[in-house]
């Protein structure tokens, strides 16, 4: 068998780099979303050109680092049972999604800050789908109310997911809690 090349041990050191570049700017931004570029690249084990020899500008490695944790999310809530009861599955979602948003908050604010609301919203899309094809669902079997827009009804929903998040890091309200406050203050919502 051949040696690989040295492009192709370039490209794979590249592909390295670029790994440990999101991952450590998604780490940090996660936790602060003020963190440098200096931060990251220091955290990630690279010089400042090799991290902007990948990503031009803040924003790119901000909607980098925004990409891979919606990517780990679609992971876990794909893996969620949303059939049967719309309203038992709606519980389900809610308590996976509550941890994936207090996870992601500060990275989202960091995200919010240098790229379009319309990039932010677009990179959002399949969460937001997924939420609005259960709520149509609970529509139809009878479980939500119809008197109110879907798309309002998500919103809502995530205003009060992200609303945890922000409390559960100001002290007001205990993580261990923030799953069954979401979901009880939720279910009027959709309710009615």
């Amino acid at each position: 068998m051949a040696a690989p090349s040295a492009r192709s041990r370039r490209r794979a050191d590249a592909e390295r780099n670029i790994a440990r570049i999101v991952s450590a700017a998604r780490t940090l931004l996660s936790s602060d979303p003020n963190a440098t570029t200096d931060d990251i690249a220091q955290a990630a084990g690279v010089g400042r050109m090799t991290l902007y020899g990948h990503f031009r500008t803040r924003a790119d490695l901000v909607e980098a680092a925004l990409v891979d944790a919606l990517r780990a999310g679609d992971e876990i809530l794909t893996s969620i049972d949303l059939a049967g009861d719309a309203r038992e599955a709606m519980t389900r979602l809610l308590a996976s999604s509550w941890e994936l948003v207090a996870e992601s908050a500060a990275l989202l604010t960091a995200a919010q800050g240098v790229l379009p609301t319309g990039r932010v919203r677009e990179l959002h899309a399949e969460p937001v789908q997924r939420m609005a094809e259960l709520i149509r669902r609970g529509q139809d079997q009878g479980a939500f109310r119809t008197d109110l827009p879907t798309d309002w009804l998500v919103s809502v929903v995530h205003y009060i997911l992200h609303g945890a998040a922000d409390e559960v890091r100001a002290g007001r309200l205990a993580s261990h809690d923030a799953a069954e406050v979401v979901t009880k203050s939720v279910q009027p919502v959709l309710i009615g």
